[in-house]
């Protein structure tokens, strides 16, 4: 672990006066650089070799942005690196307060339009220099956004933290890069991605500006995808047929019930014309589940899903159409269970049955009782 405490000097003139961020990588602190008295932040990567070999790579992409100019592709400072012992220090200028501070200190009321529009533009205009030298930002997110300074109107933000940008050259699919609720469909499911992903990225930045809420709740790929499909749909079939990590949004009792519903919608559609087929319904996904890689997206699996509401009273008109073949079971007192699937044939008017009635000459009528499934108790 790093120790590091205030007052702690790094790379032999930078004295750490407080502690801006951490995580998975180390730290991040602002720091007096005693040579010239002015204030620096220090991005301070563990000596793990993983973490190292990830902040290899960031000054990689440091290093290509600096084709650029930090004012006008609104990115922030980088002044280059050191190493304190086996730590690598990346030197940054220093910035006010990250996009979700910002926006908390509204109360997560969300922004005016006219704060949300320099803001927008801002990000839209730092993504599309990214692009003019091949860099996927991959992490678009108001935590890896900074406002210059709170104070100052219109409001200036930046990007900042390009652990996990990428060349565009060099995307492979499968790359689990990005943060839960912020990464687009592509990338949660294992696909190549590219700038079309930031797009996605800054549409919910977007959002929770004008929020003040982030768009889509979850700890998890699956929670967010679910609200994905609920809000814009479900991704085309040759994005699914495509996806490395399709398998993880399967789940087999959820995905055969909404293909269950989905064979019963086109069965009963009001107009004719669009009416599934008997040669469709046995080619719908339904009867081979494991060909279609469809999400299910249930939110709790029923116990005991109810597709139909049947009557419950005993006299059945013909005009009526009672449709009692769905599951029509009759159940006999030796036990025996015979399932039909034949619709009952009803009298000209109306079945006259009672308790007590013989049926086939030997069959005394004890109980008769129909809900969902019709079930007869007979005894000879």
């Amino acid at each position: 672990s790093l120790q590091i405490v205030k007052g702690s000097i790094l790379g032999n003139h930078y004295k750490v006066e407080a502690f801006l961020g951490e995580g998975g990588f180390g730290i991040v602190a602002k720091c007096r650089d005693t040579m010239t008295n002015r204030a620096v932040a220090i991005k301070v990567n563990k000596s793990d070799p993983d973490i190292l070999q990830q902040a290899k790579l960031e000054i990689f992409i440091l290093e290509q942005l600096r084709r650029l100019d930090p004012d006008a592709a609104n990115i922030v400072k980088w002044n280059g690196f050191f190493h304190d012992g086996e730590w690598v220090c990346l030197k940054f200028e220093l910035l006010d307060q990250c996009l979700w501070d910002y926006i908390g200190d509204r109360k997560n009321q969300g922004l005016p339009i006219s704060e949300v529009r320099p803001i927008l533009g801002h990000l839209t205009n730092a993504l599309s220099h990214l692009g003019s030298v091949g860099i996927v930002r991959a992490d678009l997110k108001p935590g890896n956004i900074m406002v210059v300074n709170r104070y100052e109107s219109p409001v200036k933000v930046r990007l900042i933290d390009f652990g996990l940008a990428c060349p565009a050259s060099a995307v492979m699919p499968g790359d689990r890069v990005g943060t839960v609720g912020y990464s687009a469909p592509e990338v949660m499911l294992g696909l190549p991605y590219n700038e079309a992903s930031d797009m996605w990225s800054l549409g919910l930045v977007a959002v929770e500006l004008g929020t003040g809420v982030p768009l889509y709740p979850g700890n998890e790929d699956y929670d967010v995808l679910k609200f994905i499909i609920e809000t814009q749909g479900q991704p085309p079939d040759h994005v699914l047929d495509s996806g490395v990590y399709i398998m993880m949004f399967r789940r087999g009792p959820e995905n055969g019930q909404r293909l269950f519903v989905s064979l019963i919608k086109q069965i009963l559609a009001s107009d004719a014309n669009q009416r599934i087929t008997l040669l469709e319904v046995l080619r719908h996904p339904f009867f081979n589940p494991k060909s279609s890689p469809c999400i299910g997206m249930s939110a709790e699996r029923p116990q005991n899903p109810v597709v139909f509401q049947h009557p419950s009273h005993l006299k059945c008109k013909r005009s009526e159409k009672i449709n009692c073949s769905f599951q029509n079971s009759v159940e006999f007192s030796q036990q025996v269970f015979v399932r039909t699937s034949a619709s009952p044939s009803f009298g000209s008017d109306e079945l006259e049955i009672v308790e007590g009635s013989i049926l086939g000459n030997h069959y005394k009528l004890c109980l008769f009782h129909i809900q969902f499934s019709s079930k007869t108790y007979l005894s000879p």
